[in-house]
């Protein structure tokens, strides 16, 4: 439902302690934004911080969050850019717009190619690190990490955090969600579409539910944001690299502006501090971290273990097989088959 263990008493096996890392929610360690001045300044600060002692690198996407912390990199400094990679089939490529950043910016850029036999590779690793299933961007974060740290750098910076702190996630905050209706929306799999045998775990929504709807930012600036933020460190950690987030080290000081996103105006703090920054350059059509979970999936068919449903996998898209996969991956790790 969640892609993250949510009872964190709890653990598949008691030899393989769960990771978690549990956000810091003072305020007072975050820098407060009004406007987007504010945000500029702030990652600007942060960004310099970070730079100084030069061995501190980027992971450039073709969005912009990651473009507008581009600008603040030194001149010379390194960005890297994932390339997932499907022989014979054009997927998602956002090399050559991060490049365009890249060279506006003055920064080295530097593409690490993605396969399929690099989550066959890393998968396990990650996992037993984890004590838990992984999020397919895990194993992309790990590779550009390792290439980091053999690159010389000891920190890789990315834009995570935007998306929930700011309102980049317009189709979830499209409208007011009561409880139920969002259970269904959010929820990436229904366990009883998938287990024999399951439970419905509702906390993390229950816990920010109101008169019966969900508050939205609070769960996405809460659970969600720990559950996001703990891919990456995971990932940063089994290379041995720090990571930063410095859009995680601001906060959002005033109410969102629900109607502005529901007009059209996703994550519009950032979109000005974008404009700003680039006044020549059109905002780009968001799109997720590229990962060709549907090419790579196509010919999975699905779990064979008592656990699942015969089935259960054949209308799923490819992101959706991937967690049903992975999870039965990970269970048969771990009994050591």
């Amino acid at each position: 439902m969640y892609r993250a263990i949510f009872d964190r008493q709890k653990c598949f096996d008691k030899n393989m302690e769960p990771f978690f890392l549990t956000l810091n929610r003072n305020e007072n360690e975050q820098t407060p934004v009004f406007n987007s001045y504010d945000l500029e300044n702030a990652l600007k600060v942060q960004v310099e911080k970070i730079t100084s002692d030069g061995k501190t690198a980027l992971a450039l996407s073709g969005g912009i969050d990651s473009a507008i912390l581009a600008r603040f990199m030194p001149k010379g400094s390194v960005a890297y850019t994932f390339k997932c990679v499907v022989p014979g089939m054009a997927v998602t490529d956002e090399t050559s717009s991060a490049k365009s950043y890249a060279e506006e910016c003055g920064l080295e850029h530097r593409i690490v190619e993605i396969y399929w036999k690099d989550f066959e590779d890393y998968a396990p690793l990650l996992m037993r690190h984890k004590g838990a299933p992984i999020h397919s961007i895990e194993v992309q974060i790990y590779k550009a990490a390792l290439q980091a740290r053999a690159d010389g750098f000891d920190r890789l910076i990315f834009g995570e955090g935007a998306d929930n702190g700011y309102g980049g996630l317009d189709k979830i905050m499209s409208k007011d969600w009561t409880i139920g209706d969002f259970i269904e929306r959010f929820s990436y799999i229904m366990p009883y579409k998938v287990l024999r045998e399951f439970n419905l775990i509702l906390e993390p929504f229950l816990d920010n539910e109101e008169n019966g709807y969900i508050n939205l930012q609070n769960f996405l600036c809460g659970f969600n944001r720990e559950e996001s933020l703990n891919n990456y460190i995971n990932a940063c950690t089994c290379a041995d690299i720090k990571l930063s987030t410095p859009y995680l080290c601001t906060r959002l000081a005033t109410s969102i502006d629900y109607d502005r996103i529901r007009k059209g105006e996703s994550k519009y703090l950032v979109r000005e501090v974008f404009h700003q920054l680039y006044p020549c350059f059109e905002i780009p059509i968001k799109t997720p971290m590229p990962r060709p979970m549907n090419e790579w999936m196509a010919n999975w068919q699905g779990p064979t273990r008592p656990e699942f449903w015969p089935h259960c996998t054949d209308y799923m898209t490819g992101d959706q097989k991937w967690l049903v996969y992975i999870l039965e991956k990970f269970l048969t790790m771990i009994e050591g088959k």
